[in-house]
């Protein structure tokens, strides 16, 4: 097994093909997701501009790791903040082919969530995509009960534990990625927060680290 720091960088879809590998079929799915990025990033800002020639290495490779994190089967798994879809879509992609899972993608930003729709729709994979904010009681209760809660770049873990906890069951598990400030986030998650917590190094970046969170539950 490769560590995470002599990992090659994954730069094309035969690269990635053979680290996670996935089928063709699956495969397929993400090089038509790539070229929609790269069609709807001249009018949406979907990433980072600067990211988008390392697609396979800094979005899709740094999505899969996460779907390969999860427990067997889960049934439904909800990604906050998706934004253009990592790791939410990533995920629904790789795990279509056991037809186990619904994916729930959770994108305020209208536009963003048209994207998400049009990719899903042209490369024929079922999520339900909410262009709601978490932030909102309602959303949240309509999410109640997740197998998975995924979230990336999108707030403090202290934050997210405050959006989650209502929609985690006592067996739902948080897989979220981080970078360099894990350990201050979980410091200071810890003062309001019960949770066990794993650090599972990043394989696409050498400073990050995913973060599984398991029994999340609030300080008395």
């Amino acid at each position: 097994m490769i560590s995470p720091v002599q990992m090659p960088k994954i730069n094309t879809p035969a690269g990635f093909a053979a680290h996670f590998r996935v089928s063709r079929e699956t495969l397929a799915r993400l090089e038509v997701y790539a070229t929609e990025l790269e069609r709807w990033q001249k009018t949406i800002n979907l990433v980072a501009p600067s990211t988008l020639p390392q697609v396979w290495q800094r979005h899709f490779a740094d999505s899969a790791q996460i779907a390969a994190l999860a427990p067997a089967k889960p049934k439904t798994w909800v990604d906050l903040g998706s934004g253009g879809g990592f790791p939410g879509l990533v995920v629904a992609i790789m795990l279509a082919p056991a037809g186990n899972t619904r994916v729930t993608l959770v994108e305020s930003d209208t536009r963003k969530a048209a994207f998400l729709r049009q990719v899903a729709r042209t490369v024929g994979v079922p999520v339900d995509i909410l262009a709601e904010r978490v932030e909102q009681a309602a959303t949240r209760a309509n999410l109640k009960g997740a197998d998975v809660v995924s979230a990336r770049a999108l707030a403090p873990l202290s934050r997210l534990f405050e959006w989650i906890q209502p929609m985690a069951g006592p067996e739902t598990v948080l897989l979220l990625p981080k970078g360099r400030d894990v350990a201050a986030e979980l410091q200071g998650a810890e003062v309001k927060w019960n949770f066990d917590f794993e650090l599972v190094p990043s394989l696409t970046d050498p400073d990050g680290r995913i973060v599984v969170v398991r029994r999340l539950s609030p300080r008395a």
